[in-house]
């Protein structure tokens, strides 16, 4: 219950934690939570996949001793379309399988049983280091003959003033702030995700019909099927 009371900031780095026993990604789960981290799992390679191609993640814990598509195999695949940083998290502890980690492009190996805070300070230190340079905040975005400017929440067709609802207002800021990637449906909610998906996905459409050239068929706020919607924007 504290758990789905907390509040963690926007920024709160997001982790996906991957592994086959639900027990250790449960521990990790609510771990990782109270340390400050949003955190997402998934049970095997195919999972982890499934949920990076609709969400962005600051890093991946991931076990190396999983059946089927093992840690070594999916973090050298990753490696080639990825640079997300990797953790690896495994019960083997031989000089050559952590060798073989950082070969592949791991981050860091960390073997278990592991201390909780050494945990801690190796996920921050990696953070650290793959920190960004400071991007100049969106301005304004431009979407075929529309410009929506963030600060003021004004939306423009030419000279003329486009009527937004609070609510449109503010979820169009969300998809604005990050365009072309996907924002889950939770955080288009707002008010803490207490508004259902389905009320999110009626205030979408709503929005499309206004700046969409055939709403039912829709190129600039696109669906990302069962995760949220993107804002596709004009070069």
């Amino acid at each position: 219950m504290a758990q789905a009371a907390a509040v963690l900031p926007d920024d709160a780095p997001h982790l996906l934690v991957v592994d086959d026993d639900r027990r250790i990604r449960d521990l990790l789960s609510r771990f990782l939570f109270a340390e400050g981290y949003r955190v997402t799992t998934a049970q095997s390679a195919a999972d982890a996949r499934a949920k990076l191609e609709g969400l962005r993640f600051d890093l991946l814990i991931l076990d190396v001793m999983m059946p089927g598509e093992t840690g070594f195999e999916f973090a050298r695949k990753l490696r080639t379309v990825s640079s997300v940083p990797i953790l690896m998290l495994t019960a083997r502890g031989e000089a050559e399988a952590r060798i073989l980690g950082l070969e592949i492009g791991a981050d860091d190996y960390v073997g278990k049983p592991f201390e909780p805070r050494e945990l801690s300070l190796r996920i921050a230190n990696i953070l650290k280091r793959a920190q960004p340079a400071v991007a100049q905040p969106v301005e304004s975005v431009r979407f075929e003959q529309f410009v929506f400017h963030l600060s003021r929440g004004e939306l423009r067709r030419g000279d003329e003033v486009v009527h937004l609802t609070d609510r449109e207002r503010e979820m169009l800021r969300m998809l604005a702030a990050c365009p072309g990637e996907t924002v889950p449906r939770q955080a288009l909610a707002g008010n803490g995700g207490t508004i259902n998906e389905r009320a999110v996905d009626v205030q979408v459409n709503r929005l499309r019909r206004k700046i969409e050239r055939d709403p039912a068929n829709p190129l600039i706020v696109q669906t990302v099927r069962g995760i949220g919607y993107r804002l596709m924007v004009s070069p």
